[in-house]
């Protein structure tokens, strides 16, 4: 396919997408369809509850309660999506939907609430950020963008951009972490306040919401510019927005203060459990042990039916190397929470240090299928090489290696280390480029973070008679890290911008 057909596909496919956003009845551009935006939502739903802490589930009363309040309102909604609601276990103050209707919100931002009336404020807001499709468009500035690096890639080069695809889970955590944007949040609190009104809450109670909301943002309270003021900023122009919503609507309705307070009880009377917590994970990232042991055992002593309490002792213990303590923890909170993957991350590198491969593989593996992270892959890279399965060690290292940080640095040596040998042209790059009097350099670069040497490449290239001939040739010692070796051939002419005839055909690891 030529790049003008490619180029001409993508702006076809850009004029294509017209169409009536149902909330709004504006003429909008969409790429992605109401099929997709549920199968997006359904799909990474389980993957940002694990992110978010996992399901709250010691209070299944309050759990049920938010999935009626939601329910009410996603009954005022002009667009029928399969509706989720979900309480997150986690402190921060947030709230989110993912396309297709898929919402959550967190303990700590109910916590923070008086009413259910600013509740179904809450619930409202999100319902309208997925029926208005404003995190479908999220997803489709993401391709808007790619398309535009595919059209310039086009234009500069024959090369396979498949790459530019991204795991469903990356999608979802960016479409909940970014700001919506002033219009986005201006029709959720709009349209939101009017299902609430629909649904017989007091629309006041937006008001007090987002009045609390730019007061604390103001104060910079808490960890609350880290949760919900991230993605949904608050300011006086939205609280002067729905003051005047509120004045448009009918007066008066539910607030629901009693009901919300007997919804709220158990996990009110809990939270000084969940402050403690929240302080000793604050003191283990500080490397504190002693404040973070103190503090875990608080919160279990307050409240021990919550896991992640047991986490957080394992992790001290983890920590300070006393493995087989930290497993005894990990167990404890498996057996009262058996479905989120960090119990199962870290009872899995526990028994890794302590040489229990089977049973760290099986961990890992489970950690995985909830939630697939770097740590896990990295271990069981480890494992699986140990093993003697170098194909499953480069797979899993090749996964780690595209991430970020430390273990991405360790997963890309020890990638390199693997598959080197097997394919040097993955982790050595060349170039071409004239000498002086027209005959080929070739420059070869290392792209790896440990020496090589040994390296062998062929130059393709025609002799006087015009015949096709290959000449094998070789860097002469170390290549170290970064470094760039260049190669004068003697073979010309060769022009400037011209193709390089080159193929990389053997490396080796210098130690």
């Amino acid at each position: 396919m030529t790049r003008k057909i490619l180029l001409a596909l993508v702006f076809v496919g850009f004029l294509a997408g017209c169409a009536v956003n149902p909330v709004t009845g504006k003429r909008e551009l969409t790429f992605v369809s109401e099929a997709q935006e549920i199968q997006l939502g359904t799909e990474n739903y389980a993957f940002m509850q694990q992110s978010g802490g996992g399901k709250y589930d010691v209070d299944p009363q309050l759990a049920a309660y938010v999935r009626d309040i939601g329910n009410q309102l996603a009954a005022q909604s002009v667009r029928a999506l399969p509706y989720e609601f979900t309480v997150l276990n986690s402190s921060v103050p947030n709230a989110w939907a993912l396309p297709g209707g898929k919402i959550a919100i967190n303990r700590g931002l109910l916590t923070e609430m008086n009413s259910e009336a600013e509740l179904a404020a809450v619930l409202g807001h999100e319902i309208v950020h997925a029926a208005a499709r404003h995190s479908a468009r999220q997803m489709e500035r993401g391709i808007f963008l790619q398309a535009a690096a595919l059209g310039t890639a086009i234009m500069t080069s024959d090369s396979d951009y498949a790459n530019l695809a991204i795991g469903g889970a990356n999608v979802g955590a960016q479409l909940i972490s970014q700001s919506y944007g002033r219009q986005a949040e201006s029709e959720s609190d709009l349209y939101g306040m009017r299902y609430m009104s629909a649904a017989g809450y007091d629309s006041q109670g937006a008001v007090e919401l987002q009045q609390t909301f730019f007061r604390l943002s103001e104060g910079r309270s808490s960890d609350w510019l880290t949760g919900l003021f991230s993605s949904h900023p608050p300011s006086q122009d939205r609280v002067r927005a729905n003051i005047q919503t509120a004045a448009e609507l009918p007066k008066g309705g539910k607030t629901g203060e009693a009901n919300y307070r007997a919804a709220m009880e158990r996990t009110m009377d809990s939270k000084p459990a969940y402050d403690a917590y929240d302080e000793g994970r604050k003191a283990l990232a500080e490397k504190n042990q002693t404040v973070a042991l103190a503090k875990a055992e608080e919160a279990i002593e307050f409240f021990p039916d919550e896991a992640h309490f047991y986490g957080l002792r394992g992790d001290v213990r983890f920590i300070a190397e006393r493995y087989d303590m930290a497993i005894s923890n990990y167990d404890i909170a498996i057996r009262r929470r058996g479905d989120f993957f960090q119990y199962y991350l870290q009872r899995g590198l526990a028994n890794e240090k302590l040489g229990n491969d089977t049973s760290a593989q099986a961990d890992l593996e489970k950690s995985n299928q909830l939630f697939p992270t770097a740590a896990a892959a990295y271990s069981l890279g480890n494992i699986a090489s140990k093993q003697g399965n170098r194909t499953k060690a480069i797979e899993y290292y090749t996964a780690v290696a595209n991430s970020r940080g430390d273990i991405a640095v360790a997963a890309q040596e020890k990638l390199v280390r693997l598959d080197l040998a097997n394919n040097p042209a993955k982790y050595i790059q060349f170039g071409c480029f004239p000498d002086n009097n027209a005959n080929l350099i070739v420059a070869i670069a290392n792209a790896t973070s440990v020496p090589i040497r040994d390296v062998q490449f062929t130059v393709q290239y025609r002799d006087s008679s015009g015949a096709t001939r290959n000449r094998e040739e070789r860097v002469r010692g170390t290549v170290e890290p970064g470094q760039r070796v260049d190669i004068t051939t003697g073979i010309g002419p060769y022009l400037q911008g011209a193709s390089c005839p080159v193929q990389i055909t053997a490396a080796r690891i210098a130690n």
